[in-house]
């Protein structure tokens, strides 16, 4: 019996390579000016056209600043070269462009939903890490290099390794202030930061049925930092609601054939799965990370481990190495520990309802001094949503810098950052040493721990905050 990853990928495999390797059809190719424009102008140089232009789409998210009032110049040295290349680049090759100026601007993983790009049952490939994220509509969704773009983008195929299943069950639902980026980080300790790799993990039960469409986006964003090959949530009445009406996707008569069609979508009942884990909501906490891979993380409220209480495949000198990074040690209580930022942003946690919940939490309150707090919304959309509804207005007044869409500050690539092992607690979906800057010292954490740790001016469980303010 199938599992949903292999339905998908029998609906699409052309060929069987051998060896375990398919040739797999591509329905849709998105691009950015950081990789994407290498891409573009590869097939250029070598004279190769791209065999179904209205099925590319291009965006400008990854270099470009998020400071008001920005153009084509970037604090990136050389960011401008990017932006202009790709955006001639896009022209020639007659690829749709989402570009700075473009009321449909923003990161790549966000806009996608919005414009209805990603589909159900679709096959789309990004040179992004974390396209997984389009996986909570029910597609087959996945990160590639700028190389494997140009085969892409000139063949609408590409040869694919068959990557094994693993599903990932949630029992019963979240707790009142618990969300899918705690979830997430949960799930990493539990298997680490290897333990999905060269696998399509599929999110299942009520602990996931239960969740909102943009907090599924948040869990398969995350399965990036489980290494999976990507992440995949069933179809339902959640996602298809969340995709009807928007312009990419069918129209009338279309979209009923189509919802049709999706809602065949699924795992069979008695599908076999190379891997299951069963994962009780009621044992998720507000997490936080404490060194420099997600899969070093404890619940808010809990002390750093000692190592060989850890992660069992987590080495010491690697553990050790983690807590000198970060100013920490063994024992400690994360909790209390003074923060110099707070950054809400990022493909993982940038979406409407991460920063209403993120408001919800500092309405009425101010950021502790000393605090620098900034919020980048994930696109245009949400920029605008958030404006209209006053989410911005309560972050603003609470002091939290307000952005343009961008990935800025997610990752330091020679343009903004955070300053030599300032401690910064964010929404994004990596820690890694210099993530945000030289030296930065990164916590990662719900939007709602950001906003409460903003707020206490320390690493703070937001449960103390979210039931003294009214939503």
């Amino acid at each position: 019996m199938d599992t949903l990853f292999e339905i998908l990928w029998r609906q699409h495999q052309i060929a069987d390579i051998g060896d375990g390797i398919g040739l797999i059809a591509i329905d849709r190719v998105m691009l950015h000016e950081r990789t994407g424009g290498v891409a573009l102008k590869g097939l250029a140089a070598a004279g190769r056209h791209i065999l179904a232009p209205a099925q590319a789409f291009a965006v400008m998210d990854h270099i470009v600043d998020t400071l008001p009032g920005r153009s084509d110049d970037t604090l990136m040295p050389t960011g401008k070269a990017f932006i202009t290349e790709t955006r001639a680049a896009a022209k020639a090759a007659g690829i749709r462009l989402f570009d700075l100026h473009d009321d449909r601007q923003g990161i790549c993983h966000v806009i996608s939903p919005e414009q209805g790009i990603v589909l159900p049952g679709a096959t789309l490939v990004c040179p992004d890490s974390h396209t997984g994220t389009q996986g909570a509509f029910g597609a087959l969704a996945w990160g590639i290099g700028s190389s494997e773009a140009e085969h892409a983008l000139t063949t609408s195929t590409l040869r694919v390794r068959k990557p094994a299943t693993m599903r990932v069950t949630v029992t019963g639902r979240l707790a009142d202030g618990v969300g899918a980026k705690d979830l997430a980080l949960h799930i990493i300790v539990l298997i680490g930061s290897q333990g999905a790799q060269d696998h399509v993990v599929e999110f299942a039960g009520e602990g996931i049925t239960a969740l909102d469409i943009e907090q599924r986006q948040t869990l398969c964003n995350m399965a990036t930092e489980m290494s999976a090959f990507c992440a995949i949530i069933a179809p339902d009445d959640v996602s298809l609601s969340a995709l009807k009406g928007r312009p990419f996707a069918p129209r009338d008569a279309l979209w009923e054939q189509a919802v049709a069609h999706w809602r065949t979508l699924a795992s069979h009942p008695d599908a076999t799965f190379d891997r299951e884990i069963t994962i009780d909501a009621a044992t998720v906490a507000p997490m936080i990370s404490w060194g420099t891979s997600p899969q070093q993380s404890i619940p808010v409220t809990a002390s750093i481990p000692l190592h060989n209480v850890g992660h069992p495949r987590e080495t010491a000198a690697n553990h050790s190495r983690s807590l000198a990074y970060m100013g920490l040690a063994d024992g400690m209580a994360v909790a209390g520990e003074p923060i110099d930022a707070a950054f809400i942003g990022s493909c993982t946690n940038s979406r409407l309802s991460d920063l209403r919940r993120a408001a919800a939490i500092v309405k009425g309150r101010k950021v502790a001094k000393g605090v620098r707090a900034i919020c980048v919304p994930g696109s245009k959309a949400v920029k605008l949503a958030a404006e209209q509804q006053g989410i911005a207005a309560t972050l603003i007044k609470a002091g939290f810098e307000w952005r343009e869409p961008g990935c800025s500050m997610c990752f330091f690539a020679g343009g903004e950052s955070f300053g030599l092992r300032e401690r910064v607690i964010s929404t994004t979906n990596r820690n890694f040493e210099s993530r945000q800057g030289p030296d930065t010292r990164t916590h990662i954490a719900s939007p709602e721990t950001v906003a409460a740790s903003a707020i206490a001016g320390h690493i703070v469980d937001p449960r103390s905050f979210k039931n003294e303010v009214a939503l």
